[in-house]
Formats: structure tokens, C-alpha cells, sequence
């Protein structure tokens, strides 16, 4: 078994237990985990702030490439990806998973208590926008007249919540904006998930060497619409406007975070709103257990627009593996075994459409390092509930797992 290290920590992260439902293929599962918010969310989120930020938020929202805040990783920047991790977990709770309800595929609770009935209460955010998300693909009509929930293509996705609470705005040191997202839960985005070819972003008009891409199916969900149901796009845009006329001359930054198909949508709406509209504001993306999005290109004005990017990974995560073949990974694997170099680099140059790269500052962790993690199935290994176990438990490299982590897996017994 694992053992934990045996270090202190300067703050912490206030733990009570908390139940959460998932769902796999369709089949319910549970994982249980310890969290900060389940039982009274007003005095638990009260209870876990940290000291303010002050003129170091910029700093925490990656404007140095979070230089010198990961090995060791920083408490106060643990806090706030465990408090982003909490806005995802959110979304999560807030869908109607219940494949037979009339209200599947949407949200169970209205914006003014979504985030009370999540226990956020006491954040100091509101949410002020639902999101959707229409998936571009159709199923023959004998499967959708089987299943009629096979069929759904417009579903709730996440929110935008905008912090209004003076006390956390001080202590923030801006007003920030957070877009949350959930992971893939619908059949169609499950086929969304699997359209994997890289296509090119509208109006791009770079020669096509230089073509930013990205996945089909993602890019697909971000911009699909309906007679009813706009886009993400749309909806994204539309907000983020009225967020800038309304609070654009004090500070302000856009925090989008999101798992799994979440973390993907996050990137690309981070790229939308740093190239769409001038005057930004600073626009930084914390992602947990995300897939691969687009291409070199697509990294590279990823970086030109000035958007930050911080992925959360587990190396034993298969799904921040794929999908396609990483060019870096390639390059790499290619320096040390030059003699395939030559048969390689024909293949890569002659399959543009899976050339995938990764993008932004990567926080690596393992569930091998956990010693309340005794199953390495895929599943465990996805879950939001996995990744944010692992965060509090995470010191540095040379100690991957804590003594004092407090957010642990319900059941779990901790070994002194």
C-alpha cells in the first residue's frame, strides 16, 4: 500500500461528507467522497476561505503561467481548484440524469436556487445564465423510436455565475465569472465524443499548413442550433457581452472550468471569447480529466489570444490520452528511437486530421499515489470526485500524496 507523506500544510481545506451520483454508459454509479460543501453550504464555504489574494489573483488566474505554484503545489492555488471543482460538481448535480423523467436533459433546479440546492449557497456567486449544448449528429429514426431519450440533441450543459458578494469580491481581489460545465451524459454526445477527425475553425484563413483545428464532435456541440435552442456559441457570447457592458471598468476575469467533455468545451469557449471580443477580460481555463481538442495551430492561438490554461490530469486517465496522437508524445517517443523516426514521420505528415496537441500548463497527478484508491478501472479513474481527491492530496513531485489531504473517499481508512 501507499503511504501518504507526512507534511504540514499552511491552510486548509474544510471536509464534509458528501454523496454523488454519476453516471457511465448509462448506468448509475456511486462514488462517494469527502467534500467541503454537502451538509450546511453557507457555513461550510465560510469556514474554508482562505486569506484574500490581494494582488496576487492575477497570478492564481495564470498570468505567469502559474511559474513556481505547482512543485509544490500552492495551498492557496489547491483552494481555488478545489473551489472551481465544486462549480463542475455542481453541474453535475443540477442534471436530470432520470432517463424516463419528462425532464431529462435538463436542469432540475431554477437559477436562483440551483446553486443553494447544490450547497453553494454561501459562494458568493449567482448564476446568472443557463447553458445548452445541441449535438449536430442524428441517429437513424428505428433507434429514436426505440429509446425516444437516444434521441435527445439539445441538453443543459452548465451555467455562468457571476460573483456578487462584496466580502468575495475583496477577498477575489476582482469580480470573477465562472462558466461550469458537466461531462457527457446524452447518447448523442456520447457519439459527438467519437466524431474525432480535426476540422478547421470557421473563418479561419490561414494557409492550410497553418490551419487552426479542432474535434469535430466538440466544435460540432459548441456551434449546433435549433429552431428552439441557439448555441452554446450564441448563448456564450450573448452573456459574456452583458458581463463586459455591465461590469467592464473594475476588475474582472472569466473562469471556465469544466470535466471531460466539459474541459474540452471549456477550451474552446475560452478561445471564442478571447478572440471574439477586444477588450477581454482576463480569461483563464482550470480543466479536469479533459480530452485532447485540437491541433499545433489551434495551441498556438490558443496562446496568441493570451488565454490561460491549466490542465488537471491524471496520468492513469485514459481520457486525457486521446483523442488522436499527441505531436509532442511523437516527438519525443521519436528522440528515443530515432531508427522509426523516418517511417513515423511520413505516417504523421500524411494523417494531418489526428495530429492532436496538448495545450496550456499541465498539473500531473496519479491515482497510483493515493493510498485510498485501491481500483485503477476506468471509471474511478475519470471521475470529477478521483481528480479532486487527488488534488488536496497532492504536495509535489517528490511527495505525490499527503498525511493531511482531508477530501478522501468515503470509506476510506486513514493509515498513521
Amino acid at each position: 500500500m501507499v503511504k501518504p507523506c507526512h507534511l504540514a500544510r499552511r491552510t486548509t481545506h474544510v471536509a464534509e461528507i458528501s454523496h454523488f451520483t454519476t453516471r457511465t454508459n448509462y448506468r448509475t454509479r456511486h462514488l462517494s467522497v469527502k467534500s467541503s460543501w454537502n451538509s450546511d453550504s453557507t457555513q461550510a464555504w465560510a469556514a474554508h476561505r482562505v486569506a484574500s489574494l490581494d494582488q496576487k489573483w492575477r497570478e492564481y488566474q495564470g498570468i505567469k503561467n502559474w511559474e513556481g505554484l505547482l512543485d509544490p503545489l500552492d495551498d492557496d492555488l489547491r483552494h481555488e481548484i478545489l473551489r472551481y471543482g465544486d462549480f463542475v460538481e455542481a453541474a453535475y448535480l443540477c442534471f436530470e440524469f432520470d432517463t424516463s423523467s419528462p425532464d431529462y436533459a435538463t436542469c432540475k433546479f431554477t437559477k436562483n436556487t440551483m446553486l443553494d440546492r447544490c450547497g453553494l449557497g454561501g459562494s458568493g456567486y449567482k448564476v446568472t445564465k443557463n447553458l445548452h449544448a445541441t449535438c449536430g449528429v442524428q441517429l437513424p429514426r428505428w433507434i429514436a423510436r426505440m429509446q425516444s431519450w437516444t434521441s435527445t440533441n439539445s441538453s443543459w450543459i452548465g451555467y455562468v455565475a457571476v460573483c456578487d458578494d462584496d466580502k468575495e469580491i475583496a477577498r477575489l481581489g476582482r469580480r470573477d465569472v465562472v462558466i461550469s460545465y458537466r461531462g457527457t451524459a446524452t447518447c448523442l454526445e456520447w457519439i459527438e465524443n467519437l466524431r474525432t477527425t480535426l476540422t478547421s475553425l470557421p473563418n479561419d484563413v490561414a494557409p492550410e499548413r497553418k490551419r487552426a483545428m479542432v474535434q469535430k464532435g466538440f466544435l460540432s456541440m459548441y456551434m449546433s442550433a435549433t429552431a428552439i435552442c441557439p448555441s452554446l456559441q450564441d448563448v456564450v457570447r450573448e452573456e459574456i457581452s452583458r458581463i463586459i457592458s455591465t461590469y467592464g471598468n473594475e476588475p474582472l476575469s472569466v473562469t471556465i472550468t469544466g470535466h471531460s467533455l466539459g474541459a474540452a468545451l471549456a477550451t474552446l469557449t475560452a478561445y471564442d471569447i478571447t478572440t471574439t471580443f477586444k477588450r477581454s477580460p482576463m480569461v483563464t481555463v482550470l480543466s479536469f480529466g479533459g480530452p485532447r481538442v485540437g491541433n499545433r495551430d489551434f495551441r498556438s492561438q490558443l496562446e496568441n489570444s493570451g488565454t490561460r490554461i491549466l490542465r488537471i490530469v491524471n496520468s492513469t486517465d485514459v481520457i486525457t490520452k486521446v483523442p488522436g496522437f499527441s505531436v509532442d508524445s511523437y516527438n519525443d517517443m521519436t528522440k528515443r528511437r530515432a531508427w522509426l523516426q523516418g517511417w513515423l514521420q511520413k505516417h504523421v505528415d500524411e494523417t494531418d486530421h489526428f495530429r492532436y496537441a496538448d495545450v496550456g500548463k499541465e498539473l500531473r497527478l496519479s491515482s497510483n499515489a493515493s493510498p485510498y484508491l485501491t481500483k485503477s478501472d476506468f471509471a474511478t479513474c475519470h471521475d470529477l470526485k478521483t481528480y479532486l481527491h487527488l488534488v488536496d492530496g497532492y504536495e509535489s513531485s517528490s511527495c505525490p500524496f499527503r498525511t493531511t489531504a482531508r477530501r478522501l473517499l468515503t470509506g476510506a481508512k486513514r493509515e498513521n
